[in-house]
């Protein structure tokens, strides 16, 4: 690292990161999510159930709401079970077993408001059980299906980044590169990115994280249909000028990404972030193009399972002022 750089960082520090001095770790986590712990309030006011509920995986909302699911059935199948048998007709008594399976599917018939018929109530307990859980399975379908349709209709960037930042050769320079690409047919316009580099520097004996606006070569595109490389010049202006290949790994660095664009289908803006810690971040290398014409030259081939390939690249030699 170059020896002004040492002491100072040259660059002026930026102030609208959204992130204090004093935050330590991860600042946004690898699916864009901030990394923050919240403290103070109870577990039910801390999450807002049905954002997370839509930022769940698709296997891990439909594996919840299958859980959910046959617990519930199960909870009233046992209630139904210690009420007695006796109170539903229908039921085959030929041993413990088949009586208990009977009633878990009573209970899932009434959950869902089927009502097959072949097996009913009897007696005011085994009916009053029946009518509250077939009105907590109305409520409970018709919060699924809002879910569903929230999930569905939301829109989405649909963005993939690559897993790696690389310190590349960059007209007879360096540079920081990461790259992007939509993976689904959704029509992405006026995109436009913002990077921030969070550097940990010590200060009287205490580690302080300052945050700095990263200049790109081009911020804004009209149509994100490719992939979209992303070049921060590593010159006089940039915070990473004189770092060699030990300076990115020893230092604590993290590269903030947000990435805004306009959904023509749902004409909405689109928002997706992701970030890139010093571990990330390759030294000596370029990527590989990953789209190419097709053998007729008829139309472009955008091969996203290339994202992250990369070959070593010799980078020009830095010569540190006044050394």
């Amino acid at each position: 690292m170059a020896k002004e750089f040492r002491q100072k960082i040259r660059q002026k520090n930026t102030d609208n990161s959204g992130f204090g001095d004093n935050a330590s770790g991860r600042f946004i986590n690898k699916n864009g999510l901030p990394n923050v712990n919240r403290k103070g309030v109870n577990v039910f006011n801390r999450f807002s159930w049905y954002h997370t509920m839509l930022e769940l995986s698709t296997f891990n909302f439909l594996s919840y709401l299958v859980i959910a699911y046959i617990l519930v059935n199960l909870f009233f199948a046992l209630i139904y079970y210690l009420i007695g048998v006796e109170h539903l007709t229908g039921i085959d008594k030929s041993d413990p077993v088949s009586e208990f399976i009977d009633v878990f599917f009573f209970s899932s018939q009434t959950f869902t408001t089927v009502g097959y018929g072949r097996i009913a109530p009897v007696g005011f307990m085994a009916s009053l059980v029946a009518t509250f859980e077939a009105f907590l399975g109305l409520l409970t379908f018709a919060i699924a299906t809002g879910l569903f349709y929230g999930r569905f209709s939301r829109p989405r960037a649909y963005l993939k980044f690559s897993d790696i930042a690389l310190i590349a050769p960059f007209k007879n320079k360096t540079a920081l590169m990461f790259r992007l690409a939509p993976y689904k047919n959704n029509s992405l316009t006026d995109a436009d990115v913002i990077v921030s580099a969070a550097i940990e520097v010590i200060e009287n004996s205490v580690p302080k994280s300052n945050f700095y606006t990263l200049k790109t070569q081009l911020s804004k595109i009209n149509t994100l249909a490719l992939n979209w490389t992303i070049v921060h010049q590593i010159d006089e202006d940039s915070p990473f000028f004189g770092f060699s290949d030990e300076d990115f790994k020893n230092t604590h660095i993290e590269i903030i990404v947000h990435v805004r664009a306009f959904d023509e289908v749902f004409s909405n803006t689109v928002v997706q972030r992701t970030s890139y810690v010093s571990d990330e971040i390759i030294y000596g290398a370029k990527f590989i193009p990953m789209y190419y014409p097709d053998k007729d030259n008829q139309s472009t081939v955008l091969n996203l399972d290339k994202m992250n390939h990369y070959q070593q690249a010799d980078l020009p030699i830095f010569q540190e002022e006044n050394e």
